[in-house]
């Protein structure tokens, strides 16, 4: 358990030894204006009422705060001040725009975050300093531009996170190293144009990637290697035109699903080799293989690579052959022509010996 949980569980510990019980009726009581609290399942719902700011009055033992559908714009420091026993928050179809320092400074046992469909367009560095309970955060449908490993560095509980529909242009080494039992990572949907080296480190129990509908037209040839787990990659719809072979065999995993239709695939005699390689790998599925489809050659554009694959080579094999031939051609026409001129200089010294012996 992180210091940052072990802090507040001594707190919630003697404010609960501090204060009695309180009754259904006093419960009742501390329900924000325009909220519905529901006392025997400390449920507090405040969605849909146009609240500007976080209200005031929130009951102490509230264990789901539902806050969708507002027009917040920001998250204040301490905005959630004393819910200790807060699990799940949902602040999704706001307007937030920015979250202030110790924003979520008291929710060291907050499990599930929703701020999906807001305005963010960063996050602060300290936005994890006090989450390292929570197992799933929504970040999709916002507007981030970049992700520092500083904020998301605490969340070592995280299983389920999801930035897509962002406008994220990169993701640096090192920006999830402190997610080590993250298994769904959802990147979909942004303007990716590339999968770094050391942008996936230390995230050995990776199960499912999705980096669909980005630009991504290039792949370190290790950058997927430390997925040890992963069982789904979809990489469809983005910039792909030629791919390493080695790039995915440096999955070691059990079994992995790869999607890889919708990219402008360049077929040619070396994109049919890595795909032949990668179909008689027993761990790696193409999984949409008979939609993958060629861009270029113009002549080829809109052809299944599966209907074409046979004849991408023949091209260059028939080239390969006439190379072939006229090479052995020329290498015997030379040894004939270097055969007839030593014979024919053997005979010119036998009549020279001849003359000179009368």
């Amino acid at each position: 358990m992180c210091p940052a949980v072990l802090a507040r569980l001594a707190i919630l510990l003697a404010f609960h030894s501090a204060q009695p019980v309180v009754s259904a009726v006093d419960g009742g009581r501390l329900c924000p204006h325009q909220c519905v609290c529901y006392e025997h399942a400390d449920l507090v719902d405040c969605q849909g009422h146009g609240f500007q700011h976080v209200p005031g009055g929130l009951p102490h033992g509230t264990w789901l705060l539902e806050l969708g559908g507002n027009n917040l714009s920001q998250i204040r420091t301490r905005a959630f001040a004393g819910l200790w026993s807060l699990r799940v928050m949902v602040l999704t179809n706001n307007h937030i725009r920015e979250i202030q320092p110790q924003a979520f400074f008291s929710l060291s046992f907050l499990e599930k975050l929703d701020l999906s469909w807001n305005q963010l367009r960063f996050l602060p560095v300290d936005f994890s300093a006090s989450l390292c309970a929570l197992r799933e955060l929504r970040l999709e449908h916002n507007d981030l531009l970049h992700i520092s490993g500083s904020s998301l560095e605490n969340l070592e509980s995280m299983e389920k996170l999801d930035l897509s529909y962002n406008e994220l242009v990169s993701v640096g080494p090192g920006v999830f190293r402190g997610l080590s039992r993250l298994r769904h990572l959802y990147l979909h949907h942004n303007g990716l144009t590339a999968v770094q080296q050391g942008s996936l480190d230390m995230l050995p129990g990776l199960e499912v990637l999705l980096l669909s509908n980005n630009n991504i037209s290039q792949i370190d040839t290790d950058a997927l290697a430390p997925l040890y787990s992963l069982a789904v990659l979809d990489l469809e719809g983005n910039n792909l035109h030629h791919l390493k072979f080695k790039t995915l065999i440096n999955l070691h995993t059990a079994a992995t699903h790869i999607q890889l239709s919708g990219n402008p695939w360049s077929c040619d005699c070396e994109l049919h080799r890595v795909f032949s390689k990668i179909l008689h790998v027993r761990h790696l599925h193409i999984e949409d293989y008979h939609n993958v489809t060629c861009q270029k050659p113009p002549q080829l554009a809109g052809a299944s690579l599966a209907w074409v694959d046979s004849q991408l080579c023949i091209a260059e094999t028939a080239t390969v052959l006439v190379i072939t031939v006229t090479v052995l051609v020329t290498v015997v026409a030379a040894l004939v022509m270097a055969e007839r001129n030593r014979k024919r200089n053997r005979g010119k010294n036998w009549d020279a010996e001849s003359q000179t012996h009368t």
